[in-house]
């Protein structure tokens, strides 16, 4: 009986040092363990946060062509997206009065024609409307609050068709329309014909200025159990520092913390991360 209970005593014993031995092998893979990071300084300075409009675009001016008298269009001399310059001859209508010949009011290009030779033309519609698309409109609205973020004359981005470019703000409203929103006008200059009227454009302006702060791309930051916190790399290991956010804009965070101007942020890497784990960088940015 003796001999068993040594026998188990020295079994125990064994199975103790060994599950000691893994604790201590998994604690040496643990601290082994090397996480490929990308990283990118901490910068310092204003962020502005802008708000994003959207409106639609349309002709600058459009020229309607109406005819004094009914009558026969005798000769048709355009046709529909044709350019016309001011006093072109556009058709001659044959009235009750004699032969009329009407001129383009305006230069621009022929939309909405009516019509066609023989055809009668009435003076309850226009024949045809004339409208300049050299420079557009983008027509939008909104609230009274908001008609404070625009000034006249000013320039804005604007993103329409996929493509960027600025827009001049030419008028602010000052009475509501029928919704109770604010309208608002801006040029955009259409040399090349690359946009259209009816075109959705989205235009951005600024609405917050959070200046001289700490900033980190926000995909840097890491929000866990109601706390935010970044990684900091320091002597290859990875710092990690609570933040307290002050203003978050799309691709970029403005915070306060332990941090400074040029500390080297992670980016990419840091969901596998814990304090005080090695890391090697395999991108700055």
């Amino acid at each position: 009986m003796k001999k068993v209970r040594i026998t188990l005593a020295a079994l125990l014993l064994l199975t103790m040092l060994a599950a000691c031995n893994q604790d201590e092998e998994n604690n040496a893979d643990k601290k082994d363990t090397v996480t490929p990071v990308e990283i990118t300084a901490v910068n310092k300075g204003d962020l502005i946060v802008e708000r994003s409009v959207y409106g639609r675009t349309a002709p600058s001016s459009t020229t309607p062509i109406m005819l004094q008298a009914p009558g026969e269009i005798t000769t048709l001399e355009v046709e529909n997206g044709e350019k016309v310059e001011e006093d072109d001859v556009i058709a001659t209508v044959q009235t009750p009065a004699g032969t009329r010949t009407i001129y383009a009011e305006t230069s621009g290009e022929i939309a909405e024609l009516q019509g066609e030779e023989g055809a009668i033309a009435t003076t309850e519609k226009p024949l045809a409307v004339i409208v300049d698309l050299e420079d557009l409109v983008l027509n939008l609205t909104v609230t009274a609050e908001a008609t404070s973020l625009f000034e006249v004359g000013e320039k804005y981005p604007i993103i329409i068709n996929e493509t960027e470019i600025s827009a001049e703000i030419t008028s602010i409203g000052k009475l509501p329309n029928e919704t109770g929103m604010y309208p608002i006008e801006a040029k955009i200059p259409n040399d090349d014909n690359n946009f259209l009227p009816g075109m959705v454009a989205e235009i951005s302006v600024p609405e917050n200025k959070i200046k001289d702060a700490l900033i980190v791309p926000t995909e840097a930051v890491v929000e866990e159990s109601g706390k935010s916190f970044i990684y900091i790399i320091k002597d290859d290991k990875a710092i990690e520092k609570e933040i307290k956010i002050t203003e978050t804009h799309s691709d970029q965070t403005a915070f306060e913390g332990d941090v400074k101007k040029g500390d080297q942020v992670v980016t990419s890497g840091k969901l596998t991360l814990t304090d005080g784990a090695k890391v090697n960088v395999v991108k700055e940015g």
